[in-house]
């Protein structure tokens, strides 16, 4: 059941004084444990001092909204489903050997980190295995970044995007 956040704006009197009125804002958050994790997952992040509540709450229900694309808690990506990205090469097929470049030497550490940052992709199904006796008509290189002794793996695609047509 998805939550809702609903704003009531009241006019209150205090006092025998009539013309004098206060304006209260009543915020009601509906399903507040789901809420409450959702915004325990975004407790990082800050909103800019000039918004007001009510602007704050229409972006945590927008970001709500599209969770399942979101990349917060653990998982360092978030995942859209159904949308295959379509690019369209120069060549024909069989594809040429540049298009299926073999893997870069490297170093047991390097290859050691390779090796998990494919693990971690092949477990958010960012990646998936082929089989043994699938041919892959593209292949790309990867290499493993090194910065502040922490690695991130870059893939070399300069092959394909010198042969992938321009979309116009």
């Amino acid at each position: 059941m998805e939550s809702t956040f609903k704003i009531v704006k009241r006019q209150i009197e205090i006092g025998t004084n009539k013309e004098k009125k206060f304006s209260l804002d009543i915020y009601n958050m509906s399903d507040q444990e789901p809420v409450e994790k959702f915004l325990n997952e975004f407790k990082e992040g800050q909103f800019s001092t000039s918004l007001t509540i009510k602007q704050k709450l229409s972006i945590l229900k927008i970001l709500r909204k599209n969770q399942p694309v979101s990349a917060i808690g653990e998982e360092p990506l978030g995942k859209i489903r159904g949308r295959d990205i379509e690019l369209y090469l120069e060549e024909e097929r069989p594809y040429p050997p540049m298009l299926r470049g073999p893997p870069y030497s490297a170093s047991l550490k390097t290859r050691k980190e390779i090796e998990k940052h494919i693990n971690e992709l092949l477990d958010m199904d960012v990646i998936w295995n082929i089989g043994h006796n699938e041919i892959a008509e593209i292949t790309t290189p990867v290499l493993s970044i090194w910065n502040d002794g922490q690695s991130r793996l870059c893939g070399d695609f300069r092959a394909l995007n010198n042969d992938t047509q321009a979309y116009r």
